[in-house]
């Protein structure tokens, strides 16, 4: 989150327009988002005439800005709202939502303005897929931005010099109740073999914070006359683009091949630790990340928390995680698999609870 008392304040070329805002996260609580307000200094002797607009917007944006060629925008609008707010069109005290406007209001004077936006709840989260290293500029993000700008008008053509952009984010904490440890098991019989092999999955708990080690509980009973050559244990993240192509990434962000063997007749339980970090996954094209202000890191994206009845089209990008365990069953046809799935929740912890739970862990993204 931003740091307390810190303003972040960016100022048009020509100097007519400004924007101070007091934070530049904003929580998406699936019930309730945070408002974004903030306050727009005007200068009246640079606008000469002119109004004052701030607009709110989340673009979902699936190529290069320099791609946009021929009229055809590699980018499309999901929300846009946009206020005047010179002249102001109502009172400063009742356009005057928090604290932090009411400070900033005295400081920068008559010519300071407030602003305030409520997100329907229908939007996404900032987030986006990580480029390829020959990959140049946005590849495929969900971003949000407050701008402003002076016009003659709101729809009149608006001069670069004049306009004024400042990147935001939408983000999601975990929840604070978690549901059920997932488990799992299936039983897998062969041709020629009298018994099955029997294979059970599990995990600690539902919910796992960014950096946090999962423990995979994996119990291999394994009666038939087979022999298991090899398990693998990964973490995968699904990456849904919903908008526009449903295409699904799938990748391992976290995986062993153990080597371990498990013979006819025997069994084996044992617990597989994985770590799902961006660290061990930079170079690669495809991954979801958390949206990230410029010059700031950021760390794989975390899991989509949709609220019932919002239509999962407009949501841009959806991502999921699942534990996945792979038994390589060896045969004389040659190799063959077994397999389970667990879903799990990757998220960061709300923020005064995360400084406790990583108290001491020292995990880093």
């Amino acid at each position: 989150m931003s740091p307390k008392n810190v303003i972040f304040k960016k100022m048009a070329k020509d100097k007519s327009v400004g924007v101070y805002m007091a934070k530049r996260d904003f929580v998406d609580r699936v019930d309730s988002v945070d408002p974004v307000d903030g306050v727009v200094l005007v200068d009246p002797e640079v606008l000469k005439g002119k109004k004052a607009f701030v607009q709110l917007s989340c673009t979902f944006r699936y190529g290069r800005e320099d791609m946009d060629v021929m009229g055809i925008a590699f980018s499309r609008e999901i929300y846009v709202a946009i206020r005047q707010v010179y002249p102001p069109i109502q009172d400063k005290e009742q356009s005057t939502h928090t604290k932090m406007q009411g400070k900033l209001l005295r400081k920068l004077g008559d010519n300071a303005f407030p602003f305030f936006f409520e997100f329907p709840d229908n939007l996404p989260c900032s987030v986006g897929l990580q480029p390829g290293r020959k990959d140049s500029g946005k590849q495929c993000v969900v971003e949000f931005e407050v701008k402003a700008f002076s016009a003659e008008s709101q729809q009149a053509k608006v001069r670069k010099r004049s306009t004024v952009h400042l990147m935001i984010r939408k983000l999601q904490y975990a929840p604070e109740k978690s549901g059920t440890a997932p488990s799992v098991e299936t039983t897998r019989e062969f041709v020629m073999s009298d018994k099955p092999l029997h294979l059970e999955a599990s995990l600690d708990k539902e919910i796992y914070y960014h950096g946090e080690p999962i423990n995979v509980c994996v119990n291999i009973t394994n009666s038939s006359n087979k022999n298991v050559k090899n398990i693998i244990v990964s973490v995968d993240q699904v990456a849904t683009v919903v908008l526009y192509s449903n295409d699904s990434y799938v990748r391992a962000v976290a995986l062993e091949e153990s080597g371990d063997a498990v013979a006819a007749g025997a069994s084996l339980k044992k617990v597989y630790t994985l770590t799902p970090l961006l660290v061990c996954n930079r170079e690669r094209r495809g991954i979801a990340l958390d949206g990230k202000l410029k010059h700031e890191d950021t760390n794989l994206a975390s899991s989509s928390i949709v609220k019932e009845g919002v239509l999962k089209e407009v949501l841009g990008i959806l991502v999921s995680y699942r534990v996945m365990v792979k038994l390589i069953i060896g045969g004389i046809m040659g190799s063959s698999e077994v397999g389970v799935e667990l879903p799990l929740t990757l998220m960061h912890p709300k923020p005064d609870l995360g400084r406790e739970q990583r108290a001491g862990r020292g995990d880093g993204v």
